[in-house]
């Protein structure tokens, strides 16, 4: 686990424009189980690619069409937490930072860490407008 002085802000990044910070498994079957669409964040202290998963994630929660929950769980942090929303993001392996959005329980639409990397946040964010057009 990492300090929580250091993933306090990243932390809030998130939190601070709506995401609803799930911390254990069942908060996470609750939010993803839930009719309707859930965003899930998978969020990280990774700065190559969290740096941009962040500002992505609150530029595309900001479309006019956006998922009824916007969720997030922190990598390193609440094992049970982030261990439960990765399996709802099979057969996807563990990725962190990532992405996924789910419409009535199930997955439609996933942004892992390889597709997060190198790419600026906007390009991120229309990934996910795009996604949340579609199903939300």
């Amino acid at each position: 686990m990492y300090p929580e002085y250091l993933v306090e802000p990243m932390r809030k990044e998130l939190t601070n424009v709506g995401f609803q910070e799930l911390l254990n498994a069942e908060d996470v079957d609750n939010a993803i189980k839930a009719e309707g669409t859930t965003f899930v964040v998978v969020n990280s202290v990774c700065g190559c690619a969290a740096a941009n998963a962040r500002p992505a994630a609150k530029l595309a929660a900001q479309n006019e069409k956006h998922p009824d929950r916007l969720v997030t769980v922190f990598a390193g942090m609440e094992r049970d937490a982030v261990d439960r929303a990765r399996s709802y993001m099979m057969p996807f392996p563990p990725s962190s930072p990532a992405m996924a959005l789910f419409k009535d329980g199930k997955l439609v639409h996933m942004i892992e860490r390889h597709q997060i990397e190198g790419r600026p946040a906007q390009m991120i964010a229309d990934s996910l407008i795009d996604a949340f057009n579609q199903h939300c």
